[in-house]
Formats: C-alpha cells, structure tokens, sequence
C-alpha cells in the first residue's frame, strides 16, 4: 500500500501565510494522505478525474490532490473536471481561467440538464434527486472517454455523517458514503479524499486561499430541509460535547455486525454456545475459550432442518474471526 502521509508538500498560500494557516494546511494534508492510505484510493499509473463544481470543498480537493502528487512516492495523471449545466448566471469563464492558471489538464462538459430537471420537477419540489442522477451519468461517460481510473469526489466527513443519519432517520437503514465505491455496472472506482476533513477546516483552508467560488444556489434549489436539519443537529452535539462528530466518525470504521440486528451480515439464526469439555470448565463451572474453537461457535444445521429454522443462503464465515 502507498504510504501518501510520510510526503506532505509545503505549499502555501498567495502572500506570507500566517502560522495557523501553514498548520491547517498541514492537518487537511495529513488526513487527505491518511484516507488515501488507509482505503488504498490512488495507487501508480490511475488517471484520476477530479470532479470540481466551484464549491468549497471540490477547489479543497483539488488543491490538495495536485499538491499531494508532487510528493507521492508513485506517479498517477489528474484531470479536472467541470460540468456546465446550463444554469441561468453560470459564470462559465471561471473555472477554465482557474484551471489555466494553475496548469492542471482538465475537461468542460457542457450538458442542459438544468432545463431538463426544471421540465420534470414541478415547481417547488427539491431537483437534487434527478439533477445528481443525470449529473453522476455525465461523469461516468466522462471517465470511460477519457480512460480515468478513478473518480474523485469532494464529499468531506460532516457530508458522510449527515448522509447516515439522513438514511436512519427517513430511511431505515445504516448507510453513508463510503470512501471507496464501485459503481453498480461495475465500470468505475469513485473515491472521496476528503472522507476525514471537517467541513469547518475545509472552509477556512477555502478562505485563505481565495478560491473563485462559484454560488451553489444557481438551480435556485435550496438545500434539502431534511438535511439542514441533520446539520443543525451535530453542530449542536458538537458545541454540547466537543469530540462527538470525530467519535461518530471513528465508528464508522468499527462495525461489529453481531451486535446488530442484520441477518445478512452475521448468521444469528446458527449461532450456539461454546462446546463443553471437562478440560475447559474450572472449579466454579466457568467454561473458559478453547483457542482451537472460533470465538464465535456457528452450528450447521442439519441437512433435515426445517427449512423455516435455516439462515436465507447467507455465508458468514468470514465474520467468525471479526467478532467477539
């Protein structure tokens, strides 16, 4: 695996950059190169596209990717990105003269989508649904023409938490973004580096940099009621108890689906007690682990077991060794 957080490149900002900045560009560095890392995202030879509306958080990305690869020990091609939507007021000379002056390769893609999802909505319902299906399809395309490897998104930590308990909430399913996705047809790998990055640090790390930002406000949509209210939520957790937003994120990476509920990732309908032996039961009757037993014992039901008593073809032993 490419180890991306030993190479952290000294860039700064237009000016002499104060302190606090070199040190939040440092930490957005750190975690952008850990969540590489740990998800294996970019290895040698990918061509990634990286997807960039004019928002806080894709500029983010960018920058950081770009500043990254000067000092990655493997060699991988960015390609930025930007699709034009045919949005009324959409400065369309922005982000070409952006990316000009930066010299990064990059990719307009004019589609009128907006006119699209303005015919299909009716006036006063949210357009996100259909505006980011038809905005995903558009990328996809993109990435197979020009040979891209990877996809790059600038979905940040708070947008992965919110996204969870948007899906908890309204949905009735444990669910967020995840830091690596395969496609459903199986074509494409999208990765989202920013996956560890605070939403508040992003937006500094924006402002001290003067990003020519783009207003996401354009489509005249707002953002969606349910999600500003999820918003409104952690950033009161986060003020009540300091630490909560970073605790609930580190439970994302430590998922223990036998103390869940879902049979399709833990075979419960199987599961027994330990086999005992005179040789593991002590004085007081306490059965202690046999090292040659899993430490979760699954029984196989017997091939005449009412089929009602079976687990639904699910195959579980891969979770013996992760659970306790």
């Amino acid at each position: 695996m490419t180890d991306f957080i030993s190479f952290i490149p000294n860039i700064s900002a237009s000016g002499n950059p104060s302190k606090s900045f070199i040190n939040l560009e440092k930490w957005l560095m750190r975690q952008v190169g850990k969540a590489i890392a740990d998800y294996n995202m970019i290895g040698a030879g990918d061509t990634v596209l990286v997807c960039v509306s004019g928002g806080k958080d894709s500029y983010t990305l960018l920058s950081c990717l770009l500043a990254l690869r000067e000092r990655a020990p493997v060699d991988f091609r960015i390609i930025a990105m930007n699709l034009n939507q045919r949005q009324p007021g959409f400065p369309e000379d922005v982000l070409p003269a952006y990316f000009e002056k930066i010299g990064v390769e990059y990719r307009i893609v004019t589609e009128d989508t907006y006119s699209i999802v303005k015919n299909k909505i009716p006036e006063g319902k949210t357009t996100c649904s259909l505006c980011s299906r038809l905005r995903r399809g558009i990328i996809y395309r993109t990435a197979r023409e020009i040979g891209a490897t990877r996809i790059a998104l600038g979905h940040h930590r708070d947008d992965t938490l919110e996204t969870l308990f948007l899906n908890m909430f309204f949905g009735g399913k444990i669910k967020a973004m995840p830091p690596k996705l395969r496609s459903d047809d199986g074509q494409h790998v999208v990765i989202r580096p920013l996956a560890y990055c605070s939403e508040a640090d992003i937006a500094r790390y924006a402002r001290a940099k003067a990003f020519p930002i783009i207003p996401c406000n354009l489509c005249g949509n707002q953002e969606n009621a349910q999600r500003r209210q999820i918003k409104a939520m952690l950033q009161e957790w986060e003020k009540n108890n300091p630490g909560r937003v970073e605790s609930l994120t580190t439970s994302l990476r430590n998922v223990v689906p036998s103390h869940l509920g879902d049979s399709r990732l833990f075979d419960f309908a199987n599961l027994e007690q330990w086999p005992t032996t005179l040789e593991n039961e002590d004085e007081k009757g306490f059965v202690a682990p046999d090292q040659s037993i899993p430490s979760t014992y699954i029984r196989t039901a017997p091939a005449s077991a009412n089929k009602s008593h079976q687990n639904p073809s699910t195959t579980c032993s891969a979770l013996h060794e992760q659970t306790s």
